[in-house]
């Protein structure tokens, strides 16, 4: 089973939206018994909430079930997942903060490492900005799951 951690800032608008992309990517390729995911947040600000309501708006508009409760990245999670995708440098830097990441065995690579355009750069946190945002967001996820999957299964 390989298992892929998502994470954000907050985990409501980013890492879920991730998360249910990618999930429906792993259930369309009947890959349920193969690859779990789940996604998190570095910050304690939304635990146990809901996503966001217009990544809720965004994900009903692009077909992408959302079921997920905020909870922040422990360091559990090295142990827990194969792959942990932070959305931006900010993410990463502040997973890589932990002791425990040296010793990880996790491949830690940014969630546009697997965008075939924008690689290396963030994905932009459209908490502060429109439904425009929100829908970049959703194509920039979209691109960078399906790449994804494709390297986990070839």
């Amino acid at each position: 089973m390989i298992r892929v951690l998502f994470v954000c800032l907050g985990n409501i608008c980013r890492s879920p939206l991730a998360e249910g992309i990618f999930q429906r990517l792993i259930e369309h390729n009947n890959l349920m018994d193969s690859i779990l995911c789940d996604s998190c947040g570095t910050s304690n600000y939304h635990i146990g909430g809901q996503p966001d309501p217009r990544t809720k708006e965004n994900a009903i508009l692009n077909g992408v079930p959302l079921n997920h409760k905020a909870r922040q990245f422990t360091v559990d999670d090295f142990n827990d997942f194969d792959y942990i995708i932070p959305m931006d440098s900010d993410n990463y830097n502040d997973i890589m903060s932990f002791p425990e990441a040296k010793f990880s065995n996790s491949v830690i690579k940014l969630m546009r490492a697997y965008d075939s355009e924008g690689k290396g750069e963030d994905v932009p946190d459209p908490y502060f900005g429109g439904s425009q945002g929100f829908q970049n967001v959703y194509t920039i996820l979209d691109r960078s799951c399906n790449v994804l999957l494709q390297e986990l299964i070839s």
